[in-house]
């Protein structure tokens, strides 16, 4: 099978998530995208992205008990799975292989 080409904000989502080593919520990887790229991420960016990875079976997630506080929050973890990290790897190689021998000023 073919590998589909990962959109720039997908990518992002995936590397943050690799960065967490392991489970990440929302505001962990926005968190982590903002400070790894300088760029102001909308919240709902983040989490329509991570839906349409969801569906591409790239990550998988699962909901968390309440946090131990009054009026304490579930919260949403993300994962990604064996098919999210080939794709990855699969990218990031390509970006490599795109930049061997590039001199930036």
């Amino acid at each position: 099978m073919k590998q589909k080409h990962i959109p720039e904000f997908e990518l992002y989502i995936l590397l943050a998530i690799s960065q967490q080593k392991g489970e990440s919520y929302g505001a962990e990887i926005r968190r982590e995208i903002e400070e790894r790229s300088g760029r102001s991420v909308a919240v709902g960016a983040i989490y329509e992205t991570l839906a349409r990875l969801e569906r591409k079976r790239f990550v998988r997630s699962f909901e968390s008990e309440p946090l131990p506080v009054q009026g304490g929050r579930s919260r949403r973890y993300f994962s990604i799975t064996a098919a999210g990290s080939q794709a990855l790897a699969t990218a990031m190689g390509m970006l490599g292989r795109m930049a061997e021998g590039l001199e930036l000023l």
